[in-house]
């Protein structure tokens, strides 16, 4: 691979991580300072970003891989979204959730895309594409510093600030490498789009053990991105979106450990590693404060930890256990049930829970709504412990 084409695959990765990183993180704080948005609404807010995971492999599969190159549809896409990530700022909370939905469906399928093309330039993908895809976290870890240090995260400023990058990266995309349809031609196959192949695994108990855990542990997943950064602002933590940052830098380090742990350790334990991190992020969030801020940012760094632990350990597996003729169906198959189901189930959940913990205009029992999803990752450690048999095979 030239030099110039991994600038500029390094660029558009850090780009697009860069803008969800500028408004997501801080949308529910945005919603409940500006909007006065509930928990609901909010919990809402951030279940466009799973119903656009369900429904973005249809648009790749069936559009953008038979009729355009990936660089320009992605282009387009980004441009449009800049304009939606704008136009979000205007409305009220009754429009809010629309806005974002449509952008969600314009942006989740970038990321696929994004992966495209830059796959398609590498000559060595397993080496290659790691130190391109790293840049993504750290635009996420820039954005996050910059909205901090701007002073915009209860501001409408973050989602100005992501629409202008969103501008950048489309423009940027159209000067990205050729990248032309590989469907062009061919058949559309609903069922593979799906990822129907993959569904022979779940016939193995230990994996159908696993792909259930993995959903249900996303619906505590989902009460840390709809509202740790509320949480944190509301009890007084200064700067909170550039020390959420944290997380990522957390993960960018315990990423470089998983290849020699997975096969020390195995796929159980390290998966059993993970869930504990779940369990024990959330009860630093349920009794820390700013006199003992050090569990605050003891869950925050835990991020790391639970997800490398389960998600990366997670895909891991499922190629391994999938085999070369369905690991593409079975990946699909996992971000699907994980980032589409899980998290759609887990952001309605955790914004219906927040809002019975309301004390009032502006206050939460935060205590209460952390042990919840403590209590529902403690329950899935618990039957994953029981029920999952580790093939040995599967460790190396």
């Amino acid at each position: 691979m030239k030099l110039k084409t991994g600038f500029l695959l390094s660029a558009m990765m850090f780009l697009q991580y860069y803008i969800w990183g500028a408004w997501y993180v801080t949308m529910g704080t945005y919603m409940g300072e500006v909007l006065k948005s509930s928990g609901v609404d909010v919990g809402a807010a951030y279940s466009a970003g799973a119903i656009a995971t369900i429904i973005s492999p249809f648009f790749v599969g069936m559009i953008a891989d038979k009729f355009f190159a990936a660089q320009k549809i992605m282009g387009v896409l980004h441009l449009v979204g800049a304009a939606l990530l704008f136009y979000a700022t205007k409305v009220d909370n009754s429009s809010f959730y629309w806005v974002i939905l449509i952008y969600s469906l314009l942006y989740m399928p970038t990321i696929a895309l994004s992966n495209s093309v830059a796959f398609a330039q590498m000559t060595d993908p397993g080496k290659q594409f790691p130190w391109i895809r790293v840049f993504g976290t750290l635009g996420w870890i820039v954005a996050g510093l910059i909205i901090s240090q701007l002073g915009i995260e209860k501001t409408a400023g973050t989602f100005h600030v992501a629409a202008g990058v969103s501008v950048a990266l489309g423009l940027l995309s159209f000067i990205l490498p050729n990248t032309p349809p590989k469907g062009a031609g061919t058949k559309t196959d609903l069922g593979a789009i799906l990822g129907k192949d993959a569904f022979v695994m779940l016939k193995e108990k230990s994996y159908l053990i696993f792909f259930i855990s993995a959903i249900l542990i996303c619906i505590p997943l989902s009460f840390y991105y709809g509202f740790a950064n509320p949480f944190l602002n509301e009890i007084g933590l200064e700067n909170v979106a550039g020390k959420m940052t944290m997380g990522q830098m957390s993960e960018a380090i315990f990423i470089l450990a998983i290849p020699f742990l997975f096969n020390k350790i195995g796929v159980k334990k390290m998966l059993i590693l993970g869930m504990s991190a779940w369990v024990l992020r959330y009860i630093c969030f349920a009794y820390g404060n700013l006199d003992a801020s050090w569990m605050l940012y003891a869950g925050i760094i835990l991020h790391g930890v639970c997800y490398d632990f389960f998600f990366v350990t997670g895909y891991m597996y499922t190629e391994k256990a999938a085999g070369e003729t369905i690991k593409n169906a079975a990946q699909g198959l996992f971000t699907f049930a994980t980032y589409g189901v899980g998290m759609f189930i887990g952001t309605w959940y955790s914004g219906f829970v927040v809002d019975q913990n309301k004390l009032g205009e502006a206050q939460h029992a935060w205590t209460s709504i952390w042990i919840t999803p403590a209590a529902i990752a403690g329950a899935v450690l618990i039957a994953f412990i029981l029920f999952f048999k580790e093939k040995k095979t599967q460790s190396v």
